[in-house]
């Protein structure tokens, strides 16, 4: 099965990345280690990713077999400092996500779910038993992690409604209720179970695989990002030990610094989509000939590339900003907002300009954009579309809340 996804994947567009979408010479501002970072994952996805990518993408299937070699990259974890975590800086974990999702929104949503959330989670929220238990191994990525928060009837943080319950039992808690939409938890070795105590609190509670009550149930039928299983979790008289409370969860802010920094992450997400789209209109332009010539010297064409070079580099020195003021301690949640609400609307325009550049073949997967085009769907829609970060944003800049 594998030699027949390489083989259907014969037919690329080549994608280089020397293709000017640095217009504006970001990467003067960058370190020496952040570029490392950023080639090394460019290499690994230009090599591993993009040939097999699409067969599984097309039947709906995860790819295990590039868990081993994602993991040789030693990037999990992201800006996590000890405990087997890379340490790196804000830039340079936004630049693997930017990477990671110019090779696939599907392998990106995977290595976020575990990287951001659930090791995300564990760091920020932990008791230090907690992290030296998890960390080292989930930044081997010998054990896989999962966050679960969203549930059936209530999809947005904005709302902090939460049905799922925690309640004590002798020396630990039972946990009760439904997750959807929980990236990795079919196969995870850890969901992080974000549930209401008997308090009203909000805590965090680690489920181990193959703890008894808990099911996840892959969700099919979706249309983006389809070699990513995200699931529907069930919890039915789950037993964890108190230790497996989160120690400083204690209330939903606790739980939206997490999404906070997935947030902006997000962003360079889409940045990320919109460069692979960029790339593969570009290097088509070159090479499809109409009526004689090619289609890059026809003015329509350069119209909507030069459109979607100036969309992608506002994106960029937005998110290298933002970066820059998480790691100066000065991003607010709102800033995060706008920056998700901006890059997701001009990415999923500009992998539909992309699309429109390339004609019919725009919609063959072997040419990618399509792929690109239906995971920016999925990009646009998790974290809160862009009319729920407006009024993260628009209560941010009045002072006044226009949601219950």
């Amino acid at each position: 099965m594998a030699d027949q996804r390489k083989e259907k994947s014969k037919m690329i567009v080549d994608v280089s990345p020397s293709l000017g979408t640095d217009y504006y010479q970001i990467e003067e501002f960058l370190t020496d280690e952040e570029r490392a970072i950023r080639d090394k994952v460019r290499a690994f996805c230009d090599r591993e990713v993009v040939p097999v990518i699409n067969g599984y993408w097309e039947q709906g299937e995860f790819p295990f077999e590039l868990i081993p070699k994602l993991a040789g990259l030693g990037i999990a974890g992201g800006t996590i400092e000890g405990y087997g975590c890379p340490g790196m800086s804000e830039i340079a974990s936004g630049l693997v996500a930017l990477e990671m999702a110019r090779g696939d929104g599907s392998v990106n949503a995977f290595f976020g779910g575990h990287s951001w959330l659930a090791m995300g989670a564990i760091a920020m929220l932990g008791s230090e038993e907690q992290r030296e238990r998890w960390l080292p191994q989930m930044a081997r990525m010998e054990k896989i992690g999962a966050f679960a928060l969203t549930e059936p009837g209530h999809s947005s943080d904005i709302a902090q409604a939460l049905e799922t319950r925690a309640r004590r039992v002798g020396d630990g808690y039972v946990l009760d209720g439904q997750k959807r939409w929980v990236g990795n938890a079919s196969f995870a070795d850890v969901t992080v179970i974000w549930a209401r105590d008997e308090e009203d609190h909000v805590g965090g509670y680690l489920v181990e695989k193959g703890t008894e009550g808990f099911s996840a149930e892959v969700i099919i039928g979706k249309m983006c990002e389809r070699a990513s299983w995200q699931t529907d979790v069930r919890l039915e008289g789950v037993r964890v030990p108190a230790e497996a409370r989160l120690e400083h969860a204690e209330r939903f802010k606790d739980t939206a610094k997490i999404l906070g920094s997935a947030r902006y992450l997000v962003a360079w997400e889409a940045v990320g989509h919109a460069t692979a789209a960029y790339e593969a209109a570009l290097t088509y332009a070159k090479e499809r000939v109409q009526f004689g010539k090619p289609i890059a010297s026809f003015q329509l064409i350069q119209n909507m590339l030069a459109n979607m070079l100036a969309e992608m580099t506002s994106m960029q020195l937005m998110c290298y900003r933002l970066a820059r003021l998480q790691e100066g301690g000065k991003m607010k949640p709102a800033m995060a907002s706008l920056a998700k609400m901006y890059c997701a609307k001009k990415a999923k325009q500009v992998c539909a300009d992309a699309r429109d550049c390339m004609g019919g073949n725009g919609l063959l997967l072997e040419y990618h954009v399509a792929r690109h085009l239906a995971d920016m769907e999925a990009v646009y829609t998790y974290e809160g579309t862009d009319a729920i970060q407006s009024l993260i944003v628009g209560r941010d800049i009045t002072g006044v809340q226009a949601f219950a």
